[in-house]
């Protein structure tokens, strides 16, 4: 659910939820009883009551993702025929091109290592969201912070990153030209 949560929240188009979907609830809504609020108290529930607030504020707080929703210049696909290895990678790009979002799906429970994604500029690419930190109650396997480009070509672009994607998550990485 993590993974998929940060693939909507960075995929163009509106957000909607569902009322007990931002924490995860066990059952089906029912309308004639209060949402169960106490699973919160459960790892995995705060988890994703904690990640759908940070994909909120990453969302909200840079107008490529909330503004860009409708405009085509916003979104390149980089890699959406890993069927292998169910990743699905896809930029998400300022008009102006001073900065990109790297988003990467990994949709297996297989965590892999040195795989490598193209990008369209070279330089520091920094983690801003990993769905399988342990702050959001998953395993906590990432990239350290951010990785930087290398000339190695990939996915059609001259520079490219050599990441870890843990098993059933979303990474995003954010590029600021200098």
């Amino acid at each position: 659910l993590r993974a998929l949560y940060g693939y909507v929240w960075m995929y163009p188009g509106k957000k909607l939820l569902f009322m007990g979907q931002e924490f995860g609830q066990p059952g089906e809504w029912n309308h004639e009883a209060a949402l169960p609020w106490e699973v919160l108290a459960r790892p995995e529930h705060g988890g994703l009551q904690s990640l759908v607030r940070d994909l909120n504020k990453l969302y909200c707080g840079d107008p490529v993702l909330s503004t860009g929703d409708f405009d085509a210049r916003t979104f390149r696909w980089v890699n959406c025929s890993d069927a292998d290895s169910s990743v699905i990678s896809f930029l998400r790009v300022a008009p102006d091109g001073r900065s990109a979002y790297l988003v990467i799906g990994n949709f297996t429970p297989v965590t892999r290592t040195h795989y490598r994604v193209g990008v369209p500029h070279a330089g520091y690419w920094r983690e801003v969201m990993n769905t399988n930190s342990s702050y959001y109650g998953g395993a906590g396997f990432g990239n350290h912070g951010g990785k930087q480009s290398s000339t190695q070509p990939a996915d059609g672009y001259e520079n490219s990153l050599n990441l870890t994607l843990p098993g059933l998550s979303t990474l995003v990485f954010k590029w600021v030209a200098k």
